[in-house]
């Protein structure tokens, strides 16, 4: 199997990177069904990646219907050890404006018909969630998103709240203030179930979060339309593509953060009482810690 340190997973608009070399694509088989498309792996700079259009080649899968467990497993099969997610979200705040670049660091979960985990079934795990973004991938990012500030990115946010949205509707009125009323900054689809199953799988996730409209909730601007969404994010796309590149090349050699070991002391079911068809299932995640 071909193997690649970063993986990329790109949201509404960015079906792509450029300048990769060394390019092939793979069709990885997991226990939970196909990912969303092909995985194009590719080197870029000295980097090896493996880049996976989050909605299929063009955009073909609703957020609720995504395989994310399929996703996140073909990166982990890949040797993945660092995802930069990028997304479309909407804004909670007067201040984080249409055109900026937020890198989240925490999560509210507002979704309600997703499976957020690779366990069950006669295994449990409880993994800590407390910090939901690896705060090592997000610092990187943040530093390459600031190199990038002009015309496309105005400003970038070092941290901010993400609420996760069932959809594929946008939020009510009365939604979007309450989510506002929490002190949320941005609104989203996609960051989970990606950022849990992630740190399952022990990668270490992060999110770079384009910002194309405020919600429903602004009173002078207008509310909510995909024609927005998409002429604003195709704006900060290319920007995003430049700051997954910075960052790409400053990843460090080891990982010293929590998320390479996440699922450590997290096995609660006595070793001797796992079923084997899980122990089997499941090896590219659990088998370290059955020896």
């Amino acid at each position: 199997m071909p193997q690649a340190r970063l993986g990329v997973i790109g949201g509404s608009g960015l079906y792509e990177i450029e300048g990769l070399s060394d390019v092939e694509e793979v069709n990885v088989k997991t226990p939970f069904g196909d990912p969303s498309d092909t995985i194009v792996l590719g080197t870029l700079g000295e980097t090896r990646m493996a880049f996976l259009p989050r909605h299929g080649r063009g955009h073909r899968i609703l957020p609720t219907e995504l395989p994310v467990r399929a996703n996140i497993w073909a990166m982990k099969s890949l040797g993945v050890e660092w995802i930069i997610s990028v997304s479309a979200v909407g804004s909670l705040k007067e201040d984080v404006q249409p055109l900026d670049i937020v890198i989240p660091d925490q999560i509210i979960d507002r979704t309600k018909s997703r499976v957020n985990t690779f366990f069950g079934e006669g295994i449990v795990v409880h993994c800590t969630f407390s910090d939901p973004f690896c705060p090592v991938l997000s610092q990187l990012l943040y530093q390459a998103a600031c190199n990038h500030m002009g015309s496309l990115v105005p400003r970038v946010h070092p941290s901010g709240t993400y609420i996760a949205m069932e959809g594929p509707f946008f939020s009510t009125r009365a939604e979007s203030n309450l989510y506002r009323s929490w002190g949320a900054s941005i609104i989203g689809m996609t960051a989970l179930p990606e950022a849990k199953l992630a740190r399952e799988a022990e990668i270490c996730y992060a999110t770079i979060a384009c910002v194309t409209d405020y919600d429903c909730w602004h009173e002078i601007h207008e509310s909510v339309t995909i024609d927005m969404v998409i002429q604003n994010l195709m704006r900060t796309v290319e920007a995003a593509k430049e700051v997954v590149k910075s960052a790409s090349a400053q990843l460090p050699k080891q990982r010293g953060c929590c998320c390479a070991t996440a699922l450590k002391d997290a096995i609660i079911t006595s070793r001797d009482l796992i079923p084997p068809q899980k122990r089997e299932e499941l090896a590219l995640l659990i088998a370290k810690y059955l020896e």
